[in-house]
């Protein structure tokens, strides 16, 4: 009897020992397109949480272009990684992307931004986990028109800086999400400006905005919506650099970045009013989880996984981080 129970303690052990192995032997790659933007950080830090638990390798590689995709991906392929996430820098690459995992015998997901095809249709087929972009877009609306309302404004005075980012389909359903609430809510189409912004970033959406401003320095109060926190951080601080008061701003992003709970920790309130804050810890360790067990399990992936976002506002940003798993 002794003996049988050695002898199951042993294959238990055995198994146990060649899991593991089978683990520290996996592989997985995780480009995103703008490796120093926060939320890309956050994405790879719980993408690491995954690899810690399930004992596997992340290689997190930064890809800002269509060249850099490409030879990431190879770079991957020669390492002998298995699969790969991708936030890819332009949703057009996607046959591309495709061919070259499949050159490469990869696995891919893609995460946040889907690809698409050469009518820009999605490619259904490669599992995405990405964001609602439509309804957090009107989660941004219902935020600024209760505001509106709060605080007296007549929609007819109030100007909308739109900074747009049209190339990307994910910004423009964003972005006419929360202008389709405005508009159901009385606001003027004639009322709102478009700023396109060359980047994706806090600086590109300033000088956008700043353009809007100064072409219509009658308007006294306005609101913003972008594409993410950058973006309408921007447009709050191109209109104070044109000496609007924070009081006649309202500005709400996308995201819950780094660079928003900031602006909500600073000691007077700024023309940056909420933001709906999108949980990195799904996008960054569900992906790598996801990927990994259909790697190391053959457990392909939901086709698409669509994550929400909840409102937070300088004086609840703290709960809802916690109640989202950021902290």
């Amino acid at each position: 009897m002794g003996f049988i129970k050695a002898a199951i303690l042993a294959g238990t052990v055995a198994v146990f020992a060649a899991t593991s192995a089978f683990a520290a032997d996996v592989k997985i790659g995780f480009i995103v397109k703008q490796p120093e933007e926060p939320w890309f950080q956050d994405e790879w830090k719980f993408a690491d949480v995954a690899a810690k638990e399930k004992g596997f390798t992340l290689v997190k590689i930064g890809a800002e272009d269509g060249e850099k995709v490409q030879s990431a991906i190879d770079n991957l392929g020669a390492q002998g990684a298995q699969g790969f996430i991708i936030c890819t820098p332009d949703v057009k690459l996607g046959p591309g992307i495709v061919a070259k995992a499949a050159a490469n015998d990869l696995k891919l997901m893609t995460v946040d931004d889907r690809l698409v095809n050469a009518d820009g249709s999605p490619i259904e087929d490669v599992p995405h986990m990405g964001i609602s972009a439509t309804k957090i877009g009107e989660a941004v609306g219902e935020t600024i028109v209760a505001e509106i309302k709060k605080r007296g404004w007549d929609m007819k005075d109030v100007g909308a800086i739109r900074v747009s980012y049209d190339q990307l389909p994910t910004a423009v359903d964003r972005v006419e999400g929360a202008l389709s609430v405005l508009k159901a809510a009385g606001f003027p189409e004639a009322n709102i400006f478009d700023a396109p912004q060359a980047k994706t970033d806090t600086e590109a959406a300033l000088n956008a905005s700043t353009v809007v401003l100064n072409k219509n320095a009658g308007i006294k109060h306005w609101v913003a919506v972008g594409l993410n926190d950058e973006a309408v951080l921007g447009a709050v601080r191109a209109t104070e650099s044109v000496g609007i008061a924070a009081d006649s701003m309202i500005g709400v992003g996308i995201g819950g970045a780094d660079s928003a709970i900031n602006e909500f920790k600073k000691p007077a309130a700024t023309g940056f009013f909420g933001t709906v804050i999108i949980s990195p810890k799904r996008h960054g360790y569900e992906t790598a989880l996801n990927m990994f067990e259909w790697v190391a399990n053959g457990k392909e992936p939901e086709k698409l996984i669509l994550t929400a976002g909840q409102v937070a506002l300088r004086d609840n940003y703290e709960q809802v981080r916690k109640d989202l798993g950021i902290e």
